[in-house]
């Protein structure tokens, strides 16, 4: 292990612990700490494309991904009330020809403990709150609301869309709500498939609304993200609490299956959340602090991109921090170079998608209909405009700071 590099980790979500990780694997010192009193994901699935399936391959994760994950057959898109198949785009066949890398569907929870596993325990502190960072000496020091500190050589904030550390290099910048909320749960399976539910990335899309089901756990679970416009401000929560009812109210006189599917969220839990998101930003790090992930770039979760972005910065930053060693400033700056203009485009992109799906005319959802099925992409992608996306492989940053410095 390096000693003569310290990196301070805020937050021990997915984007955390994966820096972590990658870190680990590199040989370089770090300290995780977590506010939480032990690492809990909720309950709710995740889809991990091939941008990132790359990145956790290569942290040593391809057997556990298997072991987890669930492979969908296709991506497929229907119209809300009568079920019309809009488009059908081949996934666990044509996905690891296309980008070299499987796109699996998961448990968060599960995506969580392959990444965290066998990381040292002594290199993470739970029940640890930061409230402070301060630069008095030459290094930044971080304080607990325990009153302990800890100085590092690099802090880094993964500490989500209500980031403390951001705040702290920026100023308070509250996240803006989008007007879009969503409902999640995850329907137990007794017999895999359910007739009615098949084992794609479905995506149900409908006036001001649409709704987005697959299978994780192996095929043991549907995971159901129902996301609508409202008027009403709803708060930002993973776990505030819902239920079927509501749910059902508020897909009335959608196809059948929605419906029948969505009847079974009894046998489980409801939740809702408000969606919110930020602008790009111009500058991410400050005095050897940084951010990554949804402290740096939060994201509607349209493309299904906010951990993979946050997956990907977690490597691109360790890999320049190793790369340059005690040069602080240039592997900060390497890394935003990397990162900030790719997730700006996901996070423009990520609310042009929600528009597009949630268009209320029957013209304009015939005429959005017709592009898709016409779009020459079908016969070179998983999915619609999308390659752009899946194609980007992280791993080639080495290369890219080779050139840099030549």
């Amino acid at each position: 292990m390096d000693h003569s590099l310290q990196v301070a980790i805020i937050g021990g979500g997915i984007g955390g612990v994966t820096l972590a990780r990658a870190l680990w694997n590199k040989g370089i010192s770090f300290r995780l700490f977590e506010q939480a009193s032990q690492f809990k994901e909720v309950g709710a699935g995740i889809q991990i494309t091939p941008n990132a399936t790359k990145v956790l391959e290569e942290l040593g994760l391809k057997e556990d991904l298997k072991s987890v994950g669930f492979l969908p057959r296709d991506r497929v898109g229907r119209n809300w009330d009568t079920g019309e198949q809009i488009y059908r785009l081949p996934l666990k066949e044509e996905v690891i020809k296309l980008y070299g890398a499987n796109h699996y569907h998961l448990h968060r929870a599960d995506l969580h403990d392959i990444i965290v596993k066998d990381l040292p325990k002594e290199s993470i502190s739970l029940s640890t709150k930061c409230v402070e960072i301060y630069w008095e000496r030459e290094k930044p020091l971080i304080k607990f609301d325990d009153g302990s500190h800890f100085e590092a050589d690099v802090v880094v904030g993964a500490d989500g869309i209500h980031s403390i550390t951001r705040n702290i290099l920026w100023g308070k910048d509250d996240p803006v709500f989008t007007g879009h909320m969503c409902w999640r749960s995850i329907v137990p399976v007794e017999s895999f498939p359910k007739e009615f539910v098949e084992p794609t990335t479905t995506n149900w899309m409908g006036p001001k609304a649409h709704v987005v089901t697959y299978y994780v756990k192996g095929g043991k679970g549907i995971n159901i993200v129902a996301v609508k416009e409202t008027n009403e401000k709803i708060k930002e929560s993973w776990v505030e609490p819902s239920s079927t009812e509501e749910l059902l109210q508020a897909y009335e006189g959608w196809h059948p299956n929605v419906i029948k599917l969505f009847k079974e969220t009894k046998k489980s839990k409801v939740f809702k959340w408000g969606l919110y998101d930020r602008s790009p930003m111009e500058q991410w790090s400050r005095n050897s602090v940084t951010i990554l992930g949804d402290a740096a770039h939060p994201m509607l979760p349209y493309l299904s991109q906010g951990a993979a972005m946050a997956i990907e910065d977690a490597y691109v930053l360790a890999e320049s921090l190793n790369f340059f060693k005690k040069d602080i400033n240039k592997a900060l700056d390497a890394y935003e170079t990397e990162r900030r203009q790719r997730t700006a485009k996901v996070q423009l992109e990520s609310r042009e998608r929600g528009r597009i799906f949630h268009l209320q005319s029957k013209d304009a959802q015939k005429e959005r209909d017709e592009n898709i099925k016409s779009s020459k992409n079908h016969s070179n992608s998983t999915d619609i405009k999308s390659k752009w996306i899946y194609e980007y492989d992280a791993r080639k940053i080495k290369n890219t700071l080779i050139n840099k410095i030549n």
